[in-house]
């Protein structure tokens, strides 16, 4: 899906260049980029798929998961970034907020689905980081085109390696996997390259967890899923938390007279 654009994008840059002056496409460049964020998304993919096979409830995969949004932050603090108090506190609520949002009261436990689900977490947490070193870097549809390049060829070897693919549970499942490889891959995950590229990337990893409040969304919407006042208050934390996120930190800060 992504090739042609990478093209487009090419003939565009170069229309009014003449030969002499036409940049060349930065081969090693983007092959470097796409295997760093390509093996990042590739783990934190496989993980969490990995975690629902074993009966983890999606709930609870997707808390643990979005908890790449504090393990971002704390990473950043080893890469020595300064972080705003307002981002902690939005890191903060959002925790609340999706714990409250996804997982029922009393419900939660660490076995072997749970640790699975916490490496896919710190793999996305990866993803997240090497994409805020390389989209300033790299054309970002390029890096995003290159990602899933890698990402889906050794997800493709372990495919065979670790299960028994049949054509006809491929096919039976073609209309999941084309939104998946449309939606989810070319457009969601291409636009997150294009926002960190203006945004702070723990900012970034708070936003990206909107995504728990939209599956509640669109579940009201479209299944008639019913919203409990412990779901209705983990959507409202979590917005509280975007807002958080927002706020310009000098409205934290205490004037001295």
């Amino acid at each position: 899906m992504l090739i042609p654009l990478v093209a487009l994008g090419r003939i565009k840059e170069n229309k009014n260049l003449v030969p002499e002056e036409r940049k060349k496409f930065p081969f090693k460049d983007v092959l470097i980029g796409g295997a760093c964020c390509g093996l990042a998304l590739f783990a934190g993919g496989n993980l969490q798929q990995h975690a629902f096979y074993l009966d983890l409830g999606p709930g609870k995969v997707g808390f643990i998961t979005a908890l790449y949004m504090v393990l971002v932050p704390v990473a950043g603090i080893f890469m020595k970034r300064k972080l705003k108090f307002n981002i902690w506190l939005g890191v903060a609520f959002g925790v609340v907020g999706l714990y409250l949002l996804s997982v029922p009261a009393g419900d939660f436990s660490i076995g072997k689905g749970e640790i699975i689900a916490i490496c896919g977490a710190v793999a996305f947490a990866a993803h997240i980081l090497v994409i805020d070193y390389f989209c300033q870097k790299i054309d970002n549809i390029a890096l995003s085109c290159a990602q899933f390049f890698v990402a889906g060829t050794l997800s493709i070897i372990c495919m065979f390696i670790f299960e028994e693919p049949r054509i006809d549970d491929i096919l039976n499942a073609a209309v999941p996997i084309l939104y998946a490889g449309v939606m989810s891959c070319g457009v969601a995950f291409t636009a997150q390259i294009f926002g960190q590229k203006y945004s702070d990337p723990t900012v970034a990893s708070i936003l990206l967890c909107l995504e728990s409040v939209f599956a509640v969304i669109f579940g009201l919407i479209f299944l008639n899923d019913k919203l409990n006042s412990r779901e209705t208050i983990g959507c409202i934390v979590m917005f509280a938390a975007i807002l958080l996120t927002q706020i310009p930190s000098e409205k934290f800060t205490l004037k001295r007279k």
